[in-house]
């Protein structure tokens, strides 16, 4: 399987290359897109502000992404990228993908960031999470966020509701980072790759 990791530039993506690495693939990590067209499956990880990450994607491979037919994993920022608009700095354009904006987590009593390990809901019968129970633990790291809509497959309770795992088409976005949150992590990726 030719799996690629579009590169972002940012500092989780040795730490999802050694994942697929223990899950006996070898996977590229490459900004080029003729690497990135001949993918079967797509890594989009982030770490940091949207706006960064908007900037490290080249033109052309925004419109790559836009288009891709292929099944690809928006990871934390990653998947943020995937909505219309995101609130950061007064409005920073995202892939819009998905036409839903991405919003500053609002203070409800715990601290922000959302940092450290939640449960997600389990839906019934939903492939990604096969071999997920429903309080498993997953590691977040975020303070902007997706709230519940019609993508939502998954949802977390931070003192509010939002979207912990998205799809739309073959876009797929985690709030997590499947690659610091151990097993369950593991299996959920393990699932994607076996879409």
């Amino acid at each position: 399987m030719n799996i690629v990791i579009i590169d972002t530039n940012c500092s989780n993506l040795l730490s999802v290359k050694t994942m697929l690495h223990r899950l006996g693939h070898n996977p590229i990590i490459s900004d080029r897109a003729d690497v990135i067209s001949q993918a079967d499956k797509l890594f989009l990880p982030g770490v940091g502000t949207a706006s960064s990450a908007m900037k490290q994607l080249k033109k052309n491979l925004i419109t790559l992404i836009q288009n891709c037919t292929k099944p690809i994993l928006g990871i934390c920022l990653g998947m943020q990228l995937f909505g219309s608009i995101s609130s950061e700095n007064n409005g920073v354009n995202t892939l819009n993908i998905i036409h839903t904006p991405v919003k500053r987590m609002q203070y409800h009593g715990f601290p922000l960031p959302h940092m450290g390990w939640n449960t997600i809901t389990i839906p019934k019968k939903h492939f990604l999470f096969y071999g997920i129970k429903e309080n498993d633990y997953f590691y977040f790291a975020h303070s902007y966020c997706i709230k519940v809509c019609s993508v939502t497959i998954s949802q977390t309770n931070y003192g509010q509701l939002f979207s912990s795992v998205i799809k739309y088409k073959n876009f797929f976005g985690v709030q997590f980072h499947p690659e610091k949150s151990g097993m369950p992590g593991q299996q959920l990726v393990k699932n994607f790759l076996e879409i």
